[in-house]
């Protein structure tokens, strides 16, 4: 019998099987809380850093990441109402489109995702823990003490993961309110130095102000929205329909998102051009900061890094609770920690793996987001009406149901996933890939417009495998559903 997910002390026995409606006890403001909390971290708030460095002016930066992350939360936040609909998580609700097997690709990509931003997280707050300790108490700040931060946040961070839905969403809703207060409290620290002017003298990366500004654009602003692909269901499942209206889920989604990545991007910033550091940002950071607001650091890089890993660990436990439905939410979320810890520790101690994840990280959002296109695509057509249980198939270990279609993978989806992948990847700029398109785009990594697009457009030419849906929603609701996504 499923733990009551009132109870925040309970462990959730829930993982991506369909949540009974007597479960379903979250509320849209638990998502709001969930997406500004877990981002106010410094693994967030370090891409606010990132447009400094490309030779923007302040002012400039800001334009750049507030339109990219409208842009990206549009094509993102609608993606909640879809485990709004299927009461589980997005990747296993993804095999109405992709078939019951073919919905591991969303899993794959979930679980790689984040795992890449879990182990960025992990490294910029155990800096956060160091620093602010070395220059208040005078402690150690070599390896020995980034080996013990890195064990200390990893595990806070399993804890409240495998503790799950309920404990992460109380701990975010306490963090939306102390992480805002604490970047203010930083606004105020930092605003003697601040100086909205290029912090490089050296000019625009790109050579001129647009393809830079567009740069910025794409990579920080709309990327930032695209990191939540996976993640969103994980707490919409939890709201039920019979208590609340999709058009309540998608505003909380929507704002909750907005809010989440620009409070934290937009501090990054400010401190940013406070500082004035374009080598270090959290080196920067600590070693600016006033004494006063060194506390402050250290608060965030303990319970925001926490916070923010923890929602990522529990998103990676689900994903490997799909691909392996033998194992329990506990155990695949236990064995997640495990990996991220060690990649953590691999990246710190034996190479500079910091880069080869971020460009990971955008390898992977290459080929995230023509799934979440196709994935919603899907959506429109079907009216927001799914088979609840055809969709649970696999976890079953059985075959059939409404989404088997070809030995259960649904050729026009996965096809049309290929092609927006493949031209996604051709067109990324990363550190350890320059894909050959690039030349074509100005020197801009737009790689997840081109993927979404192209694997978009494919769907649409190659048409859908049909696939009968008894109506497991309030009457109106199909209306309701294709309204909102017109």
């Amino acid at each position: 019998m499923a733990a009551n997910p009132d109870v925040s002390t309970a462990i959730e026995q829930h993982g991506v099987d369909t949540i009974p409606d007597a479960d379903r006890n979250g509320r849209p403001r638990d998502v709001v809380g969930i997406l500004v909390g877990s981002n106010l971290c410094l693994g967030v708030v370090i891409f606010g850093w990132l447009p400094a460095t490309f030779g923007l002016s302040f002012w400039e930066s800001v334009t750049a990441q507030v339109f990219g992350t409208l842009a990206g939360c549009l094509l993102v936040a609608p993606l909640a109402l879809v485990s709004f609909r299927t009461a589980t998580n997005l990747s296993t609700s993804s095999g109405a489109q992709f078939g019951v097997r073919g919905r591991l690709i969303g899993s794959a990509i979930g679980l790689l995702l984040s795992l890449g931003y879990a182990a960025l997280t992990v490294w910029t707050g155990g800096a956060a823990v160091v620093g602010p300790l070395q220059r208040l108490f005078g402690t150690p700040d070599g390896d020995g003490a980034y080996a013990v931060g890195y064990i200390v946040l990893a595990v806070g961070a399993v804890l409240v993961a495998v503790f799950g839905y309920r404990l992460l969403t109380r701990l975010s809703s306490f963090l939306a309110v102390i992480m805002t207060a604490l970047m203010l409290a930083g606004v105020i620290a930092f605003a003697p130095t601040f100086d909205p002017a290029p912090v490089l003298g050296s000019g625009y990366l790109l050579g001129s102000f647009w393809p830079t500004w567009l740069l910025v654009f794409v990579a920080v602003g709309i990327s930032g929205p695209i990191a939540f692909i996976t993640l969103l269901g994980d707490y919409t499942r939890y709201v039920s329909p019979t208590r609340y209206s999709q058009r309540r889920v998608l505003v909380a989604s929507t704002g909750g998102m907005v809010a989440g990545v620009l409070i934290a991007q937009l501090f990054g910033t400010f401190t940013a051009f406070a500082t004035r550091n374009a080598d270090d940002y959290v080196g920067g950071l600590v070693a600016a900061a006033p004494a006063w607001f060194l506390v402050l650091l250290l608060i965030n890089g303990l319970l925001g890094t926490v916070g923010n890993a923890g929602v990522l660990l529990y998103s990676m436990g689900l994903d490997l609770d799909a691909i392996v439905p033998k194992v329990s939410r506990v155990q695949s979320t236990t064995v997640a920690c495990l990996v991220s810890t060690v990649l953590v520790f691999v990246g710190y101690f034996l190479w500079d793996a910091a880069d080869a994840v971020t460009a990971f990280v955008l390898l992977m959002t290459a080929a995230g987001t023509p799934w979440a296109v196709i994935t919603l695509i899907g959506f429109r057509r079907s009216r927001g009406l799914y088979d609840g249980d055809a969709l649970q198939v696999l976890n079953r270990r059985s075959r059939g149901g409404a989404y088997w279609y070809t030995h259960g993978f649904s050729i026009p989806a996965v096809v049309s996933w290929a092609i927006g992948t493949a031209v996604g990847l051709l067109s990324v700029d990363t550190t350890i890939w320059h894909g050959p398109l690039i030349e074509l785009t100005g020197g801009i990594d737009v790689s997840p417009l081109l993927a979404g697009l192209a694997g978009g457009l494919a769907y649409l030419v190659l048409g859908n495998d049909k696939a009968p849906v008894e109506p497991a929603a309030p009457e109106g609701a199909a209306a309701e559903a294709s309204a909102l996504l017109r």
